[in-house]
């Protein structure tokens, strides 16, 4: 492989990845390699540039085979002509033999080049079968927070994190870059999204019970899973420290930047932006005291895991479209609080897309989603020693940025849960009005 050949298949792969933050922009692509883990395996440097002049850095990690391989057609970038004949290239994190090498070179606390496979336990204890891999795909300088925090909470014995086993990292340059790491692997684990999910479908089912009369239930879960964050936010709090209330207005200006930039790339947010802004400034107004800690940042269902025995948190990078330093400022655990109360807003409406309107599976919507909001914040009011919901300014803030966030990812992202996300904020700003 060389660049030469790599970028025309590059530029017609790369935007249509879940993880690209490009779409829909011109851009130009340099790809450069950055180290080999096998013969048929290297690690490739990918710069997008855009005509702004901003630009990202990606890994990719590509596997060259002699012959088309089934199974993978869904990450294959294409075919390039060697001296040894055609060589089809994939995606190698989805190829199972070229992905171990990951494993192995953190067991083996090995480098490649620049590559540095670093190992945080005993080779031992890193079982090729209870070994989850997790590879950064946009890279920035400096500390990873997903690294950095799973390996302080590990080290305090945090119940609600999985153990790390180990790292990646590359010198690029002058700076450092987090490449991947090696986290435990929870067999029994079933993600918070889809135990939700679950229970929304068996209430619609049902039709004629209310939530709590359903088989599916998912109030008890919902509390527990409320606790098991406020317990993470206290040992992040012990991990890192606590710092001063914030300065709101900096806070007011990022989030009308956001929504002013919304509105542009989502036309369908005008209606909404002066409640939306009056939600903002209720917020910045408040007197309230809101100390400032070490967050999760990007906090949903989807990023809780239930094992046989408790809820675990996973990916702490904190939120996509933020510059890595800024995932790593303090900031209101209410934050956490109001990204999960989306996710169950997602998790009860979402169906309604399916089902088109019908007032019934409607109001049973409305009422799945109260009952395991208010579970949610009843469970990390017993957790954390206060009820967020206390400092309803702020929560309802911090929801309708979350929101506004989630109505830039649909349109780029996912067009058909468009309305999804501006139904939320439509009830959101509503309840803004009536206050």
């Amino acid at each position: 492989m060389n660049s030469a050949q790599l970028v025309p298949l590059v530029e017609a792969w790369l935007p249509q990845q879940r993880w690209f933050a490009g779409k829909g922009r011109a851009m130009r692509v340099e790809v450069e390699p950055l180290g080999a883990l096998a013969p048929d395996v290297e690690v490739w440097l990918v710069r997008t540039t855009y005509q702004d002049g901003s630009s990202e850095l990606y890994q990719l990690p590509l596997v060259a085979r002699p012959a088309a391989a089934a199974g993978l057609e869904h990450v294959q970038l294409g075919s390039i002509d060697t001296t040894d004949g055609v060589r089809w290239i994939y995606d190698a994190l989805h190829d199972k033999d070229a992905a171990a090498l990951w494993l192995s070179g953190v067991r083996a606390a090995a480098t490649a080049g620049p590559i540095r496979f670093v190992r945080q336990v005993d080779a031992d204890d890193i079982p090729a079968d209870l070994a989850l891999l997790k590879v950064f795909r946009r890279l920035q300088a400096g500390t990873n927070p997903d690294i950095e925090i799973h390996a302080a909470l590990g080290d305090r014995g945090g119940r609600h994190v999985a153990r790390l086993l180990g790292s990646i990292d590359a010198t690029i340059g002058t700076q450092q870059y987090a490449l991947g790491m090696v986290q435990q692997y929870l067999t029994t684990a079933t993600d918070g999204w889809e135990l939700a999910n679950a229970s929304v479908r068996d209430l619609m089912a049902e039709r004629d019970l209310h939530a709590e009369e359903a088989g599916g239930d998912f109030a008890a879960e919902a509390f527990r899973l409320g606790a098991a964050v406020a317990e993470t936010h206290h040992d992040l709090a012990e991990a890192f420290g606590t710092s001063a209330a914030e300065d709101r207005g900096q806070r007011l200006t990022r989030m009308r930047d956001r929504l002013a930039g919304a509105v542009t790339a989502v036309p369908e947010l005008e209606p909404f932006a002066a409640a939306l802004d009056a939600c903002y400034a209720a917020y910045a107004t408040s007197d309230a005291p809101l100390p400032q800690q070490r967050i999760h940042g990007d906090l949903h269902l989807g990023q809780a895991l239930r094992t046989v025995h408790r809820w675990v948190l996973i990916d702490f990078e904190g939120e996509p479209m933020l510059e890595l330093a800024a995932r790593r400022e303090p900031d209101s655990p209410l934050r956490d609080v109001a990204g999960m109360l989306r996710s169950f807003e997602y998790a009860g409406y979402h169906r309604l897309m399916e089902s088109g309107t019908d007032a019934q599976l409607g109001y049973r919507a409305d009422e799945w989603v109260t009952r395991n909001r208010s579970a949610f914040c009843d469970g990390y009011a017993a957790g954390a020693g206060f009820d967020p919901r206390d400092n309803a300014a702020a929560l309802r803030a911090f929801e309708a940025d979350k929101a506004v966030y989630e109505a830039i990812y649909e349109a780029r992202n996912r067009p058909a849960w468009l309305p999804l996300a501006l139904a939320s904020i439509q009830r959101l700003v509503q309840a803004e009005v009536a206050r």
